[in-house]
């Protein structure tokens, strides 16, 4: 172990400046078994730094390097796990716990030992030591004189020092003039001894010869005294006559730090003067522009603002600490509060009173409006009062009371302004619908000293009308004019669609505008909401205004959108009433109307909602939009309900029923508004609604019919419904259109069957007859033998019907079939196509069981296909 130390001290630490005291051999504890040694070191230099150095030997050779060293000064906790038993395993706690397994516990309790001594001699920290043997310890604990022995290890070590080169020269150049040395050391010894007393006696000798020269240096130091006596004393005279002065300089001294901080103060009080004043002085042009500036010019509005923002830049100037306590300053704060409030309040009343002024002259211009399907623009109206928009901003951040009171009477003065404009526009539009005024009063409008008015209370009373009253309806009209029913009705729709597409875009865009400057003028910012928003305004009464908003606090975005929704629906709250109304008048003039309205509302409000979705046009329109669509839901439901209640007379053929002709009516005109609308969606649903109630209704008439075979009534309606479908092909009433194809197919069978019945009535009951023997065993031509069908039996049936009994037959089969059928559908030639081609199929049939069961007899019918044919051709062309 001391070889290894000596190694350990040259190769790693003296190249360091570091000297190893004590040294150990460990492991990991727990692991593989791989040695290190365990260093404690110090430096050389001053001050002392005490390591805990790790060594462990190379992998490529036998030298020993350094791995990892810690300062003493971190170590917390030395364990040394029990103090009474031998254990080698030891803990040394750094930034962590260190586990440790020494090669022997004499190693440990060394190692220990020396960093208990080292603690206690360099760093005087606390260290905890567990589980170390109390003796261990006490035999290095420092007391008193002995206080050098608990650190004798480390003194020893301080004592030895190394030979510098120098020295190592001079003892090599002796050692080589004494080459026996080596081999006799007592020789050698001897000889320096003597060398040595040499030198002591020529040291004597020296000092002896030097002691006259001493009493001489005595003497000049006794002169020496005295002259430092003298200078003592001149010094200490200066130094009386320097203190004098030293006080004089301390009073300047004072006095200049007392001028210095003077003149600091007044360049700091120049400083706050100018900043007050620089910050906090309104010039006499702003002041005079705030008290008397004219608010009807442009100049004066300019001066007026830049006044206004001049005010508020001095009002929200950033004090410094102290300044509000100045009179001056309070002064001054005051005299703005003053010219705001004065300003202000001249702002609001100048405001007012052209909101007062824009519905007197707005009101004027309402005549020439009156007789044309047009609204006021009031675009200039709005050009002028944005000039005032950044006084209103500033109105905004000063005094939101006024701001409030403003907003407030803007609405009140606009809604009956609007309310006047909007409601004469809209009797204009029923006029329009209705025609004149007399007919007019028949849908519940009437006239009031030359102004028409709408009566609310007949319109909301209104029903959809079914399509029965809707055709009464025309045929009162038609009385008017020579034009043809169903002429009057699309010219009427026609009419109403472009008068009631006219009303959206007259609206539309006054809302926008109105909304624009809205934002504008009231500086309210208006975004792009979240889609989702709820469909339903709320009517807004004078005091939620300000509920909605704190007064002077900052707006979010959310809350000034919602104020602008709730100011357009306190403008415009007569807009979604008329639009109502009109809707409801429109639909009591033609119930079908309501088609036309889905499609062009539907249009508004998808336009609308791609702009804004949550705002006030958008919600309005979405309001009315439900309405329509329960008038159109309505519609659908009263042409399903007239199904169920139609009746057929008993005395007259069925024919194509109304609701059939009325299902045509309704889907070609669909088809006509609803191309490339929005809302197919809802035709479509409307269509399979219809279809399946008028096939329930179709069989529900035929199963009740007494005039008309039930085969007739199916086959004629469901032909009819087949050839509407085919001829608009409307995609989703793709199976509805087979279903209808094969009804009629399987109905013309049917029928033809039963009216064709058994032409050869005798005839038939013969083959029957002879069927019914095959099916009971008897082969077919052995049917024959049996008496009650030979041959002569045979015969004797067929001559019964010669040619021109057939003929006769057939020719009141054809009468009976063109008394059944009606003129409309024109399905007399396929059904007698039809019959005829039964007709030879059951000839050819009874021709087979002759040749199978009578077979060489001869016999055959008296006519033939062809006379059949001739027979089916001249009866068609006689009638």
């Amino acid at each position: 172990m001391t070889a290894i130390k000596h190694a350990l001290q040259r190769d790693i630490f003296t190249p360091n400046d570091e000297r190893l005291l004590s040294i150990v051999n460990v492991c990991k504890a727990g692991k593989k078994k791989r040695n290190c040694f365990l260093c404690a070191t110090v430096t050389t230099e001053r001050p002392v730094q005490v390591n805990v150095v790790k060594v462990k030997k190379s992998d490529k050779g036998d030298f020993y390097k350094r791995q990892t060293a810690w300062a003493l000064r971190d170590l917390a906790v030395v364990d040394a796990k029990d103090a009474v038993k031998e254990n080698p395993e030891f803990d040394l706690h750094f930034d962590k716990v260190y586990k440790w397994v020494a090669s022997s516990t004499a190693e440990k309790n060394t190692f220990i030992s020396c960093i208990w001594k080292l603690n206690q001699r360099y760093l005087r920290k606390k260290i905890d030591f567990i589980n170390v043997s109390s003796q261990l310890l006490e035999e290095s604990v420092p007391s008193g004189e002995n206080q050098s022995v608990a650190g004798g290890d480390e003194e020893a070590v301080d004592e030895y020092q190394e030979l510098n080169a120098r020295e190592e020269q001079d003892i090599e150049i002796m050692m080589e003039g004494c080459e026996y040395a080596i081999s006799n050391a007592e020789a050698f010894a001897e000889k320096l001894s003597r060398e040595l007393q040499v030198l002591d006696g020529a040291n004597i000798q020296s000092i002896m010869a030097s002691e006259k020269q001493v009493n001489i240096l005595m003497k000049l130091l006794d002169e020496a005294l005295k002259e430092v006596d003298q200078i003592e004393m001149k010094l200490s005279s200066y130094e009386e006559m320097l203190q004098s002065v030293k006080e004089q300089m301390d009073q300047i001294s004072e006095s200049n730090h007392l001028i210095h901080l003077s003149n600091t103060n007044n360049v700091k009080l120049l400083s706050e003067i100018e900043f007050l004043v620089n910050h906090m002085d309104l010039a006499k042009g702003h002041i005079k522009a705030l008290q008397e500036g004219d608010l009807t010019s442009s100049r004066g509005i300019e001066a007026c603002t830049n006044a206004a923002d001049a005010l508020l830049q001095c009002m929200n100037v950033a004090l410094r600490p102290g300044h509000d306590m100045l009179h001056a300053v309070k002064e001054q704060q005051q005299r703005f509060s003053d010219l705001r409030e004065q300003f202000a309040r001249r702002l609001a009343s100048h405001l007012n009173s052209v909101f007062v002024q824009q519905g007197h002259d707005q009101s004027s211009t309402l005549a020439q409006h009156s007789v044309e399907l047009t609204l006021p623009n009031h675009h200039p109206f709005h050009r002028d009062l944005l000039r005032y928009a950044k006084l209103m901003e500033w109105l905004k951040n000063t005094d939101y009371g006024k701001y409030e009171g403003l907003t407030k009477n803007y609405m009140d003065y606009l809604s009956r302004l609007y309310e006047r404009e909007i409601k004469d526009f809209f009797e204009v539009a029923k006029i329009k619908m209705t025609g004149t005024t007399k007919e007019g009063k028949k849908f519940g409008l009437h006239g009031s000293s030359g102004k028409l008015t709408g009566s609310t209370s007949s319109l909301n009373k209104l029903s959809v009308q079914s399509s029965g009253s809707r055709r009464s309806q025309s045929s009162s009209l038609l009385d008017m004019g020579n034009m043809s029913a169903s002429d009057l009705d699309v010219a009427d729709r026609t009419k109403f669609d472009k008068i009631f597409e006219q009303v959206l875009s007259e609206l539309e865009p006054l809302c926008l505008a109105e909304q624009d400057f809205i934002s504008k003028f009231f500086k309210l910012q208006q975004h792009q909401s979240i889609p989702g928003t709820t469909n339903e305004a709320e009517e807004m009464d004078g005091g939620s205004l300000s509920r909605s908003y704190t007064s002077g606090g900052p707006q979010t975005v959310s809350s000034e959108k919602d104020m602008i929704r709730q100011m357009m629906t306190k403008i415009f709250r007569c807009i979604e009433p008329e639009l109502n109304n009109l809707i409801a008048l429109g639909d009591k003039i033609d119930s079908f109307n309501s088609l036309y309205m889905l499609v062009k509302m539907s249009h508004h409000v998808w336009t609308a909602q791609n702009v804004d979705p949550a705002s006030f046009l958008s919600t309005t329109l979405g309001n009315v939009l439900v309405t329509v669509k329960r008038n159109f839901d309505k519609c659908i439901s009263n042409q399903m309900k007239q199904m169920d209640e139609v009746k057929i007379s008993k005395k007259s053929k069925v024919g194509i029923l109304p609701f059939v002709a009325e299902f045509e009516e309704f889907a070609g005109l669909a088809e006509s508004i609803f191309k490339n609308a929005e809302r197919r969606g809802d035709l479509d649903k409307a269509y399979i609604k219809l279809i399946r109630a008028v096939f329930v209704s179709v069989e529900k008439v035929a199963n009740e019919s007494q005039k008309t075979p039930r085969d007739v009534v199916m086959m004629e309606n469901f032909h009819h419904i087949f050839a509407t479908l085919s001829r608009l092909k409307i995609s989703c009433l793709e199976s509805e259109k087979k279903e209808a194809k094969q009804k009629y197919t399987d109905h013309l069978q049917s029928y033809v069957i039963y009216s064709l019945g058994q032409p050869l009535e005798k005839l038939n009951h013969f083959f029957e007859g002879v069927e019914a023997r095959v099916a009971q065993g008897i082969r077919e031509e052995e049917v024959s033998y049996q008496l009650a069908f030979n041959k002569q039996e045979l015969r004797k049936v067929i001559k019964e019907y010669p040619g021109k009994e057939v003929k006769k037959g057939l020719d009141n089969l054809y009468k009976k079939v063109d008394k059944h059928l009606c003129e409309e559908e024109n399905l007399l030639q396929v059904v007698w196509h039809s019959m005829q081609d039964e007709f030879i199929r059951q000839y050819k049939h009874f021709e087979g069981l002759i040749a199978r069961c009578y077979p060489g007899s001869g016999i055959t019918m008296e006519f033939t296909i062809q006379d059949i044919l001739d027979y089916c051709s001249s009866i068609a062309q006689s009638h």
